[in-house]
């Protein structure tokens, strides 16, 4: 199937403190670097990424310094900085040596990828245990899987890659399908050494593929779909300025990117009455973990950050209109850098398109005769990525309401294992002798809250079940309780779906008619957090999942919730870090965190490509508005006018 189509590409005409990163501005950083000696042949730039805006500086104008933050790994001169380029005025700001050994390594690099099967496909130990399998080494493909932190104190401060096998049985063989079980190697990819090979046990190759567009597993290709034509003659509701600057009914806000974090959404704004009312400065998924629940020795170790080891922005897909989207569509194509720092785009990588929600508010009155019904829309901006095995959709929503929401879509090939007996306590079967562990997809949304562009509190909101009593004598009654979350510590939660726990973020000092703190409230989809012990090496480095909530004083240096550098950090960097100061987080510059996700036991059905699974949260207005925000959003009109009595109005 052809998905090939032309849509629009929204283009940048003038510069912004947050139009997206050009392909001028990274040659003129690598240019600085070069100029300065701090980009040198034998190094590499493991990230590039655009700063924040300073917050107190003139944020709506041009005249702001557009500053690059670039990590430089130099591996001869043994060397990794963090280093600050102004690219507005082509000058060095600031550069920071990192203790690799103490303070984390670098994001994994696209060109080691190919260092670990390069490695081992000359190391005797590899090959013959390979050789005992009966498998020729240009028929293995071995997975570049980060290495975590265990009790391996001689990988301390070297940059390590975990090295699982799978045997592709012709070239366009899904390897996946044939995981080669018991043996795992881990090598130096600096000094391209093979630290260990550990053959633990021959467990036979599972031989039954997995070629999920092979006639044989996909029988006859449907006919019974008639096409769905999604058309706006007018074109879409939606205007785009600057480039990335998006305004849609009373929406406003700024799309960023960035090759760490992908999508972020900035200066989050809805326009009451005639003024446009901030809601958050940045949103943004700023980290993402893969924990693996199988305690065999040969994948205990099997934990990824996506987001902050692998960088899920850079392998953004280039999407195709009538696959990716469907719609009218407006695409941007952000610019992200190689290892070599040479800007390269990915066309077609954001998607953006309106569409149709069901329906926002229907009433039938008996009393008034009156029929109403009002449908909604929402704003979607949206990417996807593939790292390795698994491919993710981040997909943000903006309701005609006021309501936030974001969406995870997981979808791809499950990672895999040899299980010739069967399921056990900590995999399942998903083809004979196939099997795949259990794990989870836990995300952490990072929310910069300016609600009225002021400070704020944050309150958990409970429901309370009342006895029955002398007040409650029929014992129908039910309540509520809101509790402040007053400081770092105290706002570290879990979410209770037994009490329906939210969570309201407020600003005391804006007030609605009723005189009560304009707010928006947190509805977390209340699914496991993280679930791996707390005395455990994951759980040291993925603290920040261990909680649905944290809450943090805004500081220009607390980006992400693993810390600046999580590959093969040993924990307590972050979140954790920062709150131990119990900061006061009522009445000030708050940033919100909320760390939620997918519990996957793999099914079945979940074999040989994966249907998609999502998981998200939202953020719905609590008494931010003084009535109904959409009392004026028109009737629908399909061959008539909902109310009419020749009207067709469709509802679904």
């Amino acid at each position: 199937m052809s998905c090939h189509s032309s849509a629009p590409v929204a283009e940048a005409t003038t510069a912004t403190p947050f139009t997206l990163p050009t392909e001028a501005e990274i040659r003129a950083v690598t240019a600085v670097l070069r100029s300065a000696g701090q980009f040198p042949d034998s190094a590499r730039m493991a990230y590039v990424g655009l700063l924040d805006p300073v917050r107190g500086t003139d944020r709506t104008t041009a005249e702001v310094d557009r500053r690059f933050r670039a990590f430089i790994l130099d591996k001869s001169a043994g060397t990794a900085r963090d280093i600050v380029v102004s690219a507005t005025r082509e000058t060095i700001v600031s550069v920071t040596e990192v203790d690799s050994a103490e303070e984390g390594e670098f994001p994994v690099m696209e060109e080691e990828f190919e260092v670990v099967e390069e490695v081992l496909a000359t190391d005797p130990t590899w090959l013959a245990s390979l050789e005992k399998r009966g498998l020729s080494v240009e028929e293995v493909r071995v997975a570049p899987l980060s290495a975590g932190v265990f009790e391996y104190p001689e990988e301390k401060g070297r940059r390590i890659l975990r090295g699982l096998a799978f045997h592709q049985q012709h070239e366009s063989d899904s390897a996946w399908a044939h995981p080669i079980d018991g043996l795992v190697a881990y090598v130096d990819v600096t000094n391209k050494a093979v630290d260990q090979v550990l053959d633990l046990e021959t467990v036979p190759v599972p031989t039954e593929h997995g070629n999920y567009t092979s006639p044989e597993l996909t029988g006859p290709v449907r006919t019974t779909q008639k096409p769905i034509s999604i058309t706006q003659p007018e074109g879409p509701s939606f205007t785009v300025t600057e480039g990335n600057h998006i305004e849609w009914e009373k929406w406003s806000f700024d799309v960023g990117f960035d090759m760490r974090e992908g999508l972020i959404l900035h200066n989050i704004a809805f326009t009451d009455g005639e003024t446009a009312r901030t809601i958050l400065d940045r949103a943004a998924i700023a980290e993402m973990v893969v924990p693996y629940g199988d305690p065999s020795p040969v994948r205990s170790w099997q934990n990824y950050f996506d987001t902050g080891e692998y960088l899920v922005g850079q392998w953004a897909n280039s999407l195709e209109l009538g696959c990716d989207c469907l719609g009218d569509i407006t695409y941007l194509s952000p610019w992200v850098v190689n290892n070599l720092g040479e800007p390269r785009q990915i066309k077609n990588g954001i998607c953006m398109h309106e569409e149709d929600a069901s329906i926002l508010a229907k009433h039938s009155d008996l009393w008034s005769g009156v029929d109403y019904t009002r449908r909604n829309r929402r704003f979607v901006v949206s990417f996807f990525t593939t790292v390795g095995n698994y491919d993710y959709g981040f997909y943000w929503y903006l309701y005609l309401d006021g309501t936030i929401e974001f969406e995870a879509k997981a979808t791809g090939v499950v990672f895999t294992s040899a299980l010739p007996n069967g399921s056990t306590d900590f995999a399942s079967e998903i083809a004979p002798g196939l099997g795949a562990p259990f794990h989870q997809h836990l995300f952490g949304a990072r929310l910069d809250f300016a609600l009225d562009g002021g400070k704020c509190r944050v309150e958990e909101e409970d429901v309370v079940r009342l006895p029955t009593s002398e007040t409650n004598p029929r014992g129908n009654a039910f309540s509520r309780k809101r509790t402040v979350l007053g400081t770092e510590l105290a706002a570290q939660r879990d979410a209770d779906q037994s009490k329906a726990r939210t969570w309201v973020v407020t600003n005391p000092e804006s007030t609605n008619r009723l005189g009560e703190p304009v707010g928006y409230k947190l509805h977390p989809t209340g699914l496991p957090t993280l679930l791996a012990a707390e005395d455990s090496s994951i759980h040291r480095r993925a603290t920040f999942a261990s909680k649905a909530l944290w809450v943090s004083q805004y500081h220009e240096d607390e980006r992400y919730p693993t810390g600046d550098f999580p590959n093969q950090h040993p924990g307590h960097s972050g979140l954790p870090g920062w709150t131990a100061a119990d900061r006061n987080v009522d009445g000030e510059d708050i940033v919100l965190w909320h760390s939620f996700g997918l519990t996957h036991f793999p099914r079945i059905e979940d074999w040989p490509i994966m249907p998609v699974d999502t998981v998200g949260f939202k953020l719905r207005p609590e008494g931010f508005f003084d009535r109904s925000p959409v009392l004026d959003v028109p009737a629908p009109a399909s061959g008539g006018h909902c109310g009419d009595s020749d009207g067709d109005c469709c509802e679904g």
